[in-house]
């Protein structure tokens, strides 16, 4: 027999734990399926800036879990695991995890984006031997060694300064030619003396054989070698989606279109966070995000 629920949040990222909060509070019964790890990308994220509660920032390893905290308290239930696909049937919606069936009212999905790989060689053999995409758990492995930090947007900005401090030399490469991460971010990074920045710039190969010992990039001017001990990638997100199977026409960024009360156009389905379409990307905002899905998925109910 399927497990019945109210209402379903796929994703434990704070979009997903924030709307399981209020979908708990208003007194649905609500499971949270968090996935393999609770908190999402923001997991590795040492300093999340931008939250009304926290003026200083707060670590995202801190604040998912505080956020966790209050839904379990206002009655949410987990499960560490993914969805594997959803279908509707009838008025319900049934989502298959390997915990077996679930059956809810209205399905919140929220299951966020995973950072894209360069797909250059080197990159397969040697991620988690150098190559890294999480800061704060490799930095101290790379105390005074030299980094490359590939992107140019928030998520590569913030790591950068995670670095500060630690390593001892930072070159940071983004194939545009300016950053398009948050100005206050890239004040910081471009301010610090450790830090070298090279615009126009595109990564062919990440070098060594058992670890890295740097990247072979290209530029307006030719072919170079940057020597590294670890190589950093956040060049991007891709929607964590392939278990909707056909069920939604995604846009071009296989992002889910949702209108202003993050519903999707099916019945009782409703989109949050990353990975929905035009997504601010910010943890405010996918909070708010949150909160919004779980207060339309409410009104679906009849609440």
């Amino acid at each position: 027999m399927a497990e019945k629920q109210d209402i379903l949040v796929i994703g434990g990222g704070i979009a997903g734990l924030t709307a399981g909060l209020h979908a708990a509070r208003a007194g649905k019964t609500t499971r949270i399926l968090i996935g393999a790890a609770l908190g999402g990308n923001l997991l590795s994220i040492e300093k999340i800036e931008g939250l009304p509660d926290y003026p200083d920032g707060v670590a995202g390893f801190e604040l998912c879990p505080m956020i966790q905290m209050d839904a379990a308290e206002a009655g949410a239930t987990f499960s560490m695991v993914e969805a594997d696909s959803i279908a509707r049937e009838g008025d319900l919606w049934r989502v298959k995890t390997a915990e077996g069936d679930i059956e809810a009212g209205a399905v919140i999905l929220a299951s966020g984006t995973s950072f894209r790989r360069l797909g250059v060689p080197g990159e397969d053999r040697l991620f988690g031997r150098g190559v890294s995409q999480c800061a704060s758990c490799d930095a101290p492995l790379l105390r005074d060694k030299r980094v490359v930090v590939v992107g140019g947007g928030d998520s590569a900005m913030q790591e950068a300064l995670a670095l500060i401090g630690g390593v001892s030399q930072i070159t940071i490469l983004t194939d545009g030619e300016t950053f398009t991460g948050q100005q206050s971010f890239i004040d910081r990074v471009t301010g610090n003396g450790s830090v070298e920045v090279k615009t126009g710039v595109t990564v062919e190969e990440i070098l060594g054989e058992t670890v890295v010992e740097g990247v072979r990039c290209r530029d307006g001017n030719g072919t170079a070698e940057i020597a590294a001990e670890g190589v950093f990638v956040f060049i991007g997100m891709t929607p964590n989606t392939a278990f909707l199977g056909g069920l939604l026409e995604l846009d071009m960024e296989a992002q889910v279109p949702v209108d202003d009360a993050m519903a999707t156009g099916l019945p009782g389905l409703f989109a949050a966070g990353t990975l929905r379409a035009n997504a601010a990307c910010r943890a405010v905002a996918s909070a708010e995000d949150g909160r919004v899905a779980a207060e339309s998925a409410i009104r679906y109910l009849g609440g």
